[in-house]
């Protein structure tokens, strides 16, 4: 399993935690399990630290679990999505952690389990759920979504310029027959655009599949409620660092890393009152790219994203 995962930014990751973590019964919380990789490494960096980790994906948790058991009692492995955090804790009886990782976006179990649907290079079933086990595939999406919706969702979610024309093959094609499988989605979208629009930005059909993906997944509204909720769990000292691997979900975790790193007093106040104060310190200078050397080693880390911040105050209630 370790060869067919390789954690993007390891190093990297394990660094900017480093200082919370090597204090003895530190908690960290890896938001997005997968198959363990970076959890394994911050369990045997960190000898004295106890993990929790999260995953909606049931049979990540179970090969994780296969990984981590060496480690017994020190890793805690719970089925949550990663808004769910503050419940997790509670439930777990922790109410402060000194460290949170998150590693956005598709797994490489994902990735590469043919039936998922989550990649574009092999016919598949239009699945794409993380969890199998609740919600509405991307066929459901494709077949049962009005255009205007599919249009809305392949600009906003993929950034795709060609979001009309491809979802007008769509509405086309869904009538004559229900779509299933990932290879005729692939075709029509490639069918659909222009010659010029088919030679940048690698295959077609990648920001139409990641548009599905965030969407069936609900990504960007649970990361929306999920970075606040991971920072108010942070001790004072605690750590957190989060992998993107897109410009909308860089965008947010920068919102919320600046909104913690500033002052929010109304101007002029001569002293500024502690609930104005910053609760978070940036440990990192904008967004950290993966270096040369990692890309061509791992080719899924090349649009990685990474930002640090640590929280330097508790939140006051004004």
């Amino acid at each position: 399993m370790s060869q067919r995962h390789v954690p993007v930014m390891l190093q990297r990751c394990l660094d900017v935690l480093a200082p919370a973590l090597a204090q003895p019964g530190a908690v960290v919380v890896d938001c997005t399990l997968g198959l363990g990789g970076h959890s394994e490494a911050l369990l045997s960096t960190f000898p004295s630290c106890r993990l929790v980790a999260l995953d909606r994906d049931k049979e990540a948790l179970r090969l994780s679990g296969e990984r981590l058991a060496p480690f017994g009692d020190r890793a805690t492995l719970v089925h949550a999505v990663y808004d769910e955090l503050p419940e997790v804790l509670d439930r777990l009886d922790i109410p402060k952690v000194q460290g949170v990782l998150f590693d956005l976006g598709v797994s490489s179990m994902q990735l590469d389990e043919a039936d998922r649907g989550f990649a574009y290079a092999q016919d598949a079933p239009l699945d794409m759920r993380m969890d199998q086990s609740a919600g509405m595939s991307a066929a459901e999406v494709l077949n049962t979504y009005p255009p205007g919706e599919l249009v809305r969702i392949l600009r906003q979610y993929g950034e795709e310029k060609q979001a009309k024309r491809i979802v007008s093959a769509i509405v086309r094609e869904r009538e004559k027959e229900p779509f299933s499988n990932s290879a005729r989605l692939v075709e029509l979208i490639r069918d659909s655009l222009p010659q010029a629009a088919k030679r940048t930005g690698g295959n077609p059909a990648k920001r139409t599949f990641q548009a599905l993906r965030i969407e069936v997944n609900g990504e960007l509204s649970v990361l929306e409620r999920a970075i606040p909720g991971a920072v108010k769990s942070l001790a004072v000292g605690g750590r957190i660092a989060v992998l993107s691997y897109h410009s909308l979900e860089d965008r947010l975790v920068k919102q919320v890393f600046a909104a913690g790193a500033g002052n929010t007093a109304p101007p002029g106040l001569p002293i500024v009152p502690e609930q104005y104060q910053p609760r978070l310190t940036l440990l990192t200078r904008g967004a950290e790219l993966p270096t040369e050397e990692e890309v061509a080693e791992n080719r899924r880390a090349a649009p990685a994203r990474l930002r640090g911040a640590q929280r330097i105050r508790e939140d006051v209630e004004g």
